[in-house]
């Protein structure tokens, strides 16, 4: 069983309560525009990181962090990229990579949207945590916690930063 914290668009800003959010999970994940290298770091040493970069992350994060993960964790199948397109209409590129096998999970960022549901054409769940960053069009910044067991997502929440322009 693994417990992860997933988070996505944090634009060079880290709330600081998400080290509360986050205490009790194994590992962290974020799904790209992260901003800057100290934030990296800020997050490594906290918990295991996997990230991908997003299309504001520059050099270095562009040679530090691959733009696509596909990973297994407790059975599941996993791709993570940040930019996927819409629910449903799928980027052509992100349709190349999963051609051959779909994953379980998708999970991506950049619409600063959260949105967690079943694409039954695809046949996996589609999971964008929103944007906990300051940057962006979005009202309420959010992550989300989900635990991984033997080839089954549980315990998803969704859990509210606060309001974006309440900072």
């Amino acid at each position: 069983m693994r417990k992860i914290g997933l988070l996505s668009d944090t634009h060079g800003y880290l709330d600081p309560t998400v080290f509360d959010h986050f205490a009790d999970c194994d590992e962290l994940w974020h799904a790209g525009d992260i901003g800057n290298s100290k934030l990296v770091a800020q997050l490594t040493e906290f918990k295991p990181l996997r990230a991908v970069y997003g299309n504001i992350d520059g050099e270095p994060l562009k040679w530090e962090l691959p733009e696509t993960v596909r990973m297994t964790v407790e059975g599941v199948d996993i791709l993570m990229i940040h930019i996927a397109g819409a629910f449903g209409r799928y980027t052509p590129a992100l349709r190349s990579w999963v051609a051959e096998k779909k994953p379980d999970i998708l999970i991506c960022g950049h619409s600063h949207i959260c949105k967690i549901a079943r694409d039954e054409k695809f046949g996996w769940i589609y999971l964008n945590p929103g944007a906990c960053g300051r940057h962006g069009f979005h009202q309420v910044r959010t992550v989300v916690r989900m635990t991984l067991d033997a080839g089954r997502i549980a315990g998803l929440e969704v859990i509210e930063l606060g309001k974006r322009a309440s900072l």
